[in-house]
This record gives C-alpha cells, structure tokens and sequence, in this order.
C-alpha cells in the first residue's frame, strides 16, 4: 500500500507538459476568419477608390486630374470649389435648391399617394382588385423609355415642359410601383385584429387609415423617402428631357454643364461640386440607415 500510495501518477510523471494544446479546430477558424476579413478589406477598397479619387482630384489642378491616376496628391488646389461653386449661369446653390423643391414634391407625392393606394390593395374588397394589383406588378417590368415618348408628347401639349410638373405631378398618381407593392406587403403583415376594434369604435376606412395604420408603417415610409430622395436627387434622363433652361436645372444638369464636347471642359470644378452634391445623399442615408434597415425586415417580400 505505501509504494502505490507514493509511486506517482502519470500525471504528476515527471517531464510531462500539463498545460493543454490549443485546439486545431480554433486556430483554423481564426484563420478563416482572418482570410474573410482580408477580402472584405480590400473588396471594399476597390468599390471605394473611385470615390476617393474623386474627391483627391476635385482638390487637383485640371491638368494633373488625368496624368496621377493614384489618390495621394501632388499638389492641392481649393480654387476649383469657388470657380465650381460661381462659373455658370447661376451660383451652384440655385440647383441644389431646384433639386431640393424637386425631392420634396416627389417624396411628398409618393408617401401620399402609394400609402393610400397600398391601403386600399391590401385591405379594400372591390371588383377587379386582384387583376388591377396585376397590372400595377406588371408596370415594374416596363421600360421609361416605352413610356417617356407619349408621356412628352401629352406634357407639352398642357405647356408644362421646361417646368417641374411633368417631374412631380406622376407621384402623386401612384406611378412608382415598387413603392406600393413594399407598402402593400407592410400593411398585410399588420394584424387585421386593429382594424376590426377600430371599426367596433365607430372608424370607417379613412379614419383607420390616419390612425391606425399609418402611425405603424413608419418604416416603409421612411424606406420610401430615402429612395425617393436618392433617386430623384441623382435622376439626369428625366430633368434632360422636360428641364430646358438653366435657370431651371437641377444638379445632375448642373454638373453636366462643366463639360464642353467641343471646347475645353473644367474637370476639377465638375468634380468638387459633384463632392458637393454628394453631401445631402450622405447625410439622409446616414440619419435614415436603420429605418430603411427596419423597413426591409419588417416587411419581409412575403
């Protein structure tokens, strides 16, 4: 009994390592995990540089844009946002202001307009409703340009070309169907519970509406404001076609100005006040990031 007792175990074995290796299977997700991020990295670098030269080159002279394609200047030149800034028919500010009434009517128009006609497609009964949410679907698959020709033709004949009402006035028609089908898909995912007390209260249609159901499609709102916003902020076809003065261009219009087919083109003001005109893009998608988020999950495509 005393030798077993005091002979040691293998454990206590002298020369033996006690501390425990470090397991394969970690170290090999460590790794994969490394290699992921490595490529996440420089896939992100690639989809950023071009707005990184764009910036460096709006800070270059016009004559060094297109000879240092790398994004670590040589020299700097702020000049080109006060020449930007003041070189056409009218200060820059003029065209972030027709953009900005341009932006607001639109999203004003289609928060109005495809709220209500989702509402009536997801909780209305009429004749025709399943065939006419059909048509509506089918419009997503028809190009602008099937449609800008006759669209043109009956503008100008009410005088409104060369004004922003050919721009504006189809929001408020419900003519952006994928807002409606996003807002429609919201609504059916709200429990018809609410609408059965509410009209146990004495609410008819509009009332529910109101006060109801808008209060709770917060984020396919504000999914659509962004949208709209990002949209008609950068829309160049349209404002083309109906814009045909100065006075009255947008941003898009506005920076396409810069460039001259048959003379010289400033490069380097195009460039600094397209910085500029980046800006309100940044900021509404950065203040409404987790809405446009929330919307898309709440929503669900179902």
């Amino acid at each position: 009994m005393t030798d077993l007792q005091s002979r040691p175990t293998s454990a206590e074995a002298p020369g033996t390592d006690t501390a425990a290796p470090t397991p394969r299977p970690r170290r090999n997700h460590l790794v994969r995990r490394g290699v992921r991020h490595a490529i996440m990295i420089v896939a992100s670098i690639v989809m950023i540089y071009p707005l990184l030269w764009m910036v460096v080159s709006s800070l270059r002279p016009n004559d060094e844009i297109f000879r240092n394609p790398g994004i670590f200047p040589i020299s700097l030149d702020f000049s080109n946002y006060v020449r930007g800034w003041e070189s056409l028919a009218q200060p820059f500010s003029h065209y972030l202001i027709n953009s900005t009434l341009l932006v607001l009517g639109c999203v004003i128009g289609n928060l109005i307009a495809c709220s209500l006609t989702a509402y009536a497609f997801a909780r209305l009964k009429f004749w025709g409703r399943n065939i006419a949410f059909a048509v509506m679907l089918m419009t997503l698959m028809l190009p602008i340009h099937v449609v800008i020709v006759p669209q043109y033709i009956m503008f100008s004949q009410t005088g409104w070309v060369n004004t922003m009402l050919p721009l504006i006035l189809p929001k408020f028609l419900a003519t952006d169907a994928f807002f409606v089908f996003l807002m429609v898909q919201f609504i059916r995912g709200i429990p018809r519970e609410l609408d059965e007390a509410a009209r146990i209260d004495g609410c008819g249609h509009f009332r529910i509406f109101f006060q109801v159901i808008l209060p709770l499609m917060l984020p396919a709102l504000a999914t659509t404001t962004i949208f709209t916003f990002m949209w008609m902020w950068n829309d160049f076809f349209g404002s083309l076609i109906y814009l045909t003065t100065p006075d009255n261009f947008t941003v898009p219009l506005a920076l396409k100005s810069f460039l001259d087919t048959q003379g010289s083109s400033d490069w380097g003001a195009m460039f600094a006040m397209s910085v500029v005109s980046l800006i309100p893009l940044f900021l509404v998608f950065l203040f409404g990031q987790r809405f446009l988020v929330k919307g898309f999950a709440t929503t669900g495509i179902k």
